[in-house]
């Protein structure tokens, strides 16, 4: 019987985007200076404030304050009508070092032997269904706002958008678990005050219709047979959204976990990615999923595939590690078999995961906006300056977790 499922994205002027951005800002400049940096930084925005609490063990000072503040200016919060202002607001800093009862469960004599930062369970997920083998619905989410994000930046088509922003893709399923059209789509985006509301709403529908939508189109031709004439719009479905930001809406790290990964689909273990540095499997173990996942289904496994692996806080070895190919496999093979040679291939330790995927290097601001999962990996150089002047550049390899390098290894594993 067709179905219909949805998922969602947020914009990069998101409230709890800023707060996702802010927090791995700071944790790219510890890691820059100090790759062993422990680090679990936690941003609260609201009207012309943010706070920043957490635990840091590390050799390296940072003015957070100016840190934060260039986050905010980058995502496009410049002006004193949006009441949350790059250069004016309050930045407040309570961040303290780390418990030594935690760290002591985490640095070990040999690097090896690196416990779990915490415990807990991460899942990975991965499908055929598109190219970058993630869900459509997020997907295609993720795509209005980025595009969206750039006609506000551009401002010649449309000249009224402000940062925050939310969207949402309704898609229908045949039979056989395949995408056939688009249900319906969702775009709430925050604007000037630039008319009387109904002409503005007018106006907003228009240009998401017959500028937005086509673009998306252009861009993504293997999905244009999926927009059809039937898609029901809403399209800032409660009127008028002048008021946004954190002056609408309080922000914090860690509210968009299901938009950061898979929308839906597969399944969460709960602990959100920003804010962490990779001692915590909350996030590494989170990307050493993914990577099996993806990598597994690249292989010709199964066309879908979801694993989980678990931590006991201070221990290296996994609890376990499970797979589920909701009946999809392509080998002879139970799930259990399938997890069982998984073991063999992908050493789950903390430590080695940090390695696998090079994870103790400034890659996460990157990662805090329009999702961690389905990105391309690329190789990007950035430079950070410290309080006292000092500049660090770094090359840098970003979502590597991304990257199809085990498709030979798994299709020899498992004789494909």
């Amino acid at each position: 019987m067709a179905y219909l499922f949805t998922s969602e994205s947020v914009s990069e002027g998101h409230p709890d985007k800023i707060a996702d951005q802010i927090s791995d800002a700071l944790i790219d400049n510890f890691l820059a200076f100090d790759p062993d940096s422990k680090v679990a930084c936690e941003t609260l925005v609201t009207t012309g404030q943010v706070i920043l609490a957490g635990e840091v063990k590390s050799k390296t000072y940072l003015d957070v304050q100016q840190i934060a503040r260039d986050v905010i200016k980058r995502i496009g919060y410049t002006k004193s009508e949006y009441m949350f202002e790059a250069n004016s607001c309050g930045v407040l800093s309570a961040i303290h070092e780390q418990s030594q009862d935690i760290n002591q469960g985490v640095d070990r004599q040999t690097k090896e032997e690196q416990g779990a930062g915490d415990q807990g369970m991460m899942f990975g997920y991965a499908t055929n269904e598109t190219e970058e083998y993630m869900p459509l619905a997020l997907s295609l989410s993720h795509k209005l706002l980025k595009e969206l994000a750039v006609l506000r930046r551009e401002n010649k088509e449309i000249n009224y958008l402000r940062p925050d922003a939310k969207s949402q893709v309704t898609l229908e399923y045949d039979n056989n678990n395949k995408p056939v059209r688009i249900d319906a789509i969702v775009i709430s985006t925050q604007h000037d005050d630039f008319d009387a509301e109904p002409a503005m709403l007018a106006k907003i529908e228009k240009d998401i219709k017959e500028i937005l939508v086509p673009r998306i189109v252009k861009d993504n031709p293997q999905y244009a047979h999926l927009f059809n004439d039937d898609i029901t719009y809403h399209i800032n479905p409660t009127g008028k959204f002048v008021i946004g930001g954190p002056h609408g809406d309080a922000g914090l790290t860690g509210r968009k976990i299901i938009v950061d990964t898979y929308g839906g689909k597969g399944a969460h273990g709960g602990g959100a990615f920003s804010g962490k540095d990779p001692s915590k499997v909350d996030r590494s173990a989170a990307y050493a999923t993914r990577h099996i996942a993806k990598n597994l289904v690249a292989a010709g496994v199964a066309d879908e595939i979801l694993v989980q692996v678990s931590y006991a806080i201070g221990v290296a070895k996994p609890m376990g590690i499970y797979i589920n190919t909701y009946g999809t496999a392509k080998v002879n093979l139970t799930d259990g078999e399938i997890a069982k040679k998984v073991e063999g291939i992908f050493d789950m330790r903390p430590y080695f995961i940090e390695q696998r995927l090079k994870l103790r290097n400034p890659i996460y601001s990157e990662t805090a906006a329009y999702g961690h999962m389905g990105r391309t990996p690329e190789v990007v150089t950035k430079t950070f300056t410290s309080p006292n002047g000092e500049e660090k550049t770094v090359e840098v390899e970003l979502f590597t977790w991304e990257k199809l390098d085990y498709v030979e290894k798994v299709k020899e594993a498992f004789s494909l």
